[in-house]
């Protein structure tokens, strides 16, 4: 059964917009004069990625938009929404701009400091770049396993992948760590609400021990390399990975 939209992923009404311009890091500056980013999308770190993902947004620059609001707006007052494209001619279809993002390699999925990632048919989209190695997936996943690689990349947004050997539960928050030696590896820290959703999803400290997950979020280096893990969702577990036998 799917789990029940929240109330802060409930998308507002559908509003007519078009694209002016483009700011930093794919800031949409519209016609209206409004300041918008697309919902639960990382913008890539990388260039040529960077450069490309603008140029695929302008090439929508002046096309009636249907644009609606996912939640309250950022710290710097844009809102976060979803933008469909109109047809350009009768041939042609609807373009949905994150999904055609992050279907050529463009963007992340990512819920940024929400708890919740509205759009989770992003991650999925992931898999054909991610195989291709095309775009913000043309090196391979990191390793969590590889402290120093990762500890080169303090600051940086990431998605690393590894089995889980360890997960030591805490009154306010969890730790899963990728390697035995927390100073040599990955070590994800969930807070103690989102810990609470995984488990209600069934990924509990028994549960995840020995299996493969896929984790995102920013890098911090502290005894070793860290992610903060605020919404459950940048935590993946391939679909009927099991736990190793012990």
């Amino acid at each position: 059964m799917p789990r029940a939209e929240p109330e802060s992923c409930r998308a507002s009404a559908l509003r007519d917009e078009s694209i002016d311009s483009l700011g930093p890091r794919g800031e949409l500056v519209m016609a209206s004069g409004a300041r918008a980013i697309l919902a639960d999308l990382h913008w890539p770190e990388t260039e040529p990625e960077a450069t490309q993902a603008a140029s695929y947004l302008m090439g929508f620059r002046g096309r009636p938009l249907a644009v609606s609001a996912r939640g309250g707006d950022d710290r710097w007052g844009r809102a976060r929404i979803e933008a469909v494209a109109e047809p350009a001619s009768d041939a042609d279809e609807p373009v949905d701009l994150a999904a055609g993002l992050v279907a050529a390699g463009l963007a992340h999925a990512d819920a940024g400091e929400s708890d919740i990632l509205c759009r989770g048919d992003l991650i999925a989209l992931e898999a054909e770049p991610r195989s291709a190695r095309r775009g913000v997936w043309g090196a391979a996943v990191l390793d969590a396993r590889d402290g120093p690689a990762l500890g080169a990349l303090a600051g940086r947004f990431v998605v690393a992948e590894g089995r889980i050997v360890g997960v030591g539960e805490r009154a306010d928050r969890t730790y899963l760590d990728f390697v035995r030696n927390s100073a040599a590896g990955l070590t994800v820290i969930v807070m103690k609400r989102t810990w609470r959703i995984m488990q209600e999803r069934g990924l509990t400290a028994a549960t995840l021990r020995g299996r493969l997950a896929r984790v995102r979020g920013r890098v911090e280096v502290r005894r070793g390399p860290t992610l903060d893990i605020v919404s459950a969702d940048m935590i993946e577990v391939p679909e009927g990975e099991r736990a190793l036998t012990r």
